[in-house]
């Protein structure tokens, strides 16, 4: 296992993207590379040209995280439209999963909220704790530690169904509490260099899955919040698809270019 860090990830991708397609070099893409041709100009790689896929790893939505004097999603909403000036949600900056979620929460409330750029999670979810911003998205895994100290609140989750994680069993859906169409899944995805032999893939795929399927691994990933699912190929590279589509007309939507 190697590290290549730098420029969000895209130093690491298109050294994956040009290795030798030998099945000793994969790559574990998430939601963020599907987002990233719509607002990054010249990506030296290209996710679905690059990249043979071999299975989905597993998904995990977003929270929408506030202050411990926030009761519920209803009472932040009350409180947004009745302030003087919009309130703050922070995010990662520019283009990222919680800057778009944020984007798309605003359009689907008809909410102003001053979208402010910080640099991740962490210091976004303190600032939160400290009232100093109003609230942020973010997976579980980010927030657990906060979440369980009872410095935050959870007010709601993006997925389609509540999560079964005790933390979480009581958070309602957005969709539950009408907010329609706000369903945000962040997502990791295992694939390998585009011309790597069919037989590799597959096999790399069968010994994933297996990993996937173990009891000590499922409830260790329950507890952050992430549902372990294995796909089929064809059903990855469609997945892919599917969310670099969605991404770019997000992107499209809200005025938001590629630099």
């Amino acid at each position: 296992m190697s590290y290549r860090a730098g420029a969000a990830g895209q130093i690491g991708t298109d050294a994956a993207a040009k290795s030798a397609p030998d099945g000793y070099t994969l790559l574990l893409v998430e939601l963020p590379h599907a987002i990233a041709p719509a607002v990054v100009a010249k990506l030296p790689y290209d996710l679905l040209r690059d990249f043979s896929p071999i299975t989905l790893i597993g998904t995990s939505p977003l929270i929408l995280f506030s202050g411990v004097d926030t009761p519920d999603l209803k009472s932040f909403l009350r409180a947004a439209s009745k302030s003087s000036a919009p309130p703050a949600i922070a995010h990662s900056g520019a283009g990222a999963v919680s800057h778009l979620a944020g984007e798309i929460f605003a359009q689907r409330t008809g909410i102003k909220f001053n979208l402010v750029p910080y640099r991740g999670s962490a210091p976004a979810l303190t600032d939160v704790a400290a009232g100093t911003v109003a609230a942020h998205f973010a997976t579980l895994a980010s927030g657990a530690s906060l979440l369980a100290a009872g410095k935050i609140r959870a007010l709601a989750v993006s997925s389609t169904n509540r999560v079964g994680v005790p933390v979480l069993r009581e958070v309602p859906t957005f969709t539950e509490l009408g907010v329609k169409d706000f369903v945000v899944n962040q997502w990791w995805a295992l694939v390998a260099p585009a011309t790597t032999p069919l037989d590799i893939l597959d096999k790399l795929r069968l010994q994933t899955i297996g990993a996937l399927a173990s009891p000590t691994v499922q409830a260790r990933m329950s507890t952050l919040g992430v549902d372990l699912k294995g796909s089929g190929r064809d059903e990855l590279r469609a997945f892919m698809r599917a969310e670099s589509t969605r991404w770019q007309a997000v992107a499209r939507g809200i005025g938001l270019q590629p630099q």
